[in-house]
């Protein structure tokens, strides 16, 4: 795993890490580890201990945010922006909300609108991104 010392630290795919917030040291740690690309699924006003998009450009990387609030965030818009965020990522991509649950619910529903997946493949891959408490919401957008 690419950094399994982030809170619900998960890897949905080889070069592709997912998480809840990275404390501020983390984000050197997944610079060393060759992360270039952070997304970051926090709204804006979402409490945070730093500024998360300076530190993120001061170490260099790139920075992605895609805010999802919650389950009225869940959609294909933002499913189409993670995966362009991928497409156009630099190094391995760290992909984090608070906790890692929309990152999940995200990944799922990216995988099932977009890459074209089964069901049981896209809540699978969603899982293995971070997907728990939002798993309801997606498979109700989803058809399951």
């Amino acid at each position: 795993m690419l950094l399994p010392e982030l809170p619900n630290a998960g890897q949905p795919f080889p070069q592709v890490a997912t998480a809840g917030r990275p404390s501020a040291d983390q984000f050197a740690l997944a610079k060393q580890r060759g992360v270039g690309t952070v997304v970051n699924l926090c709204p804006p006003g979402e409490p945070a201990a730093y500024d998360e998009a300076s530190l993120v450009r001061e170490l260099g990387l790139q920075y992605v945010n895609i805010p999802v609030a919650g389950a009225g965030d869940l959609n294909e818009a933002n499913a189409r922006k993670l995966a362009e965020a991928l497409e156009h990522a630099q190094g391995a991509v760290l992909v984090h909300c608070a906790s890692s649950n929309r990152v999940g619910a995200l990944f799922a529903l990216k995988a099932y609108w977009l890459d074209k997946k089964s069901i049981d493949e896209a809540l699978a891959i969603g899982r293995a991104a971070g997907l728990r408490a939002m798993e309801p919401a997606v498979r109700q957008l989803i058809g399951a």
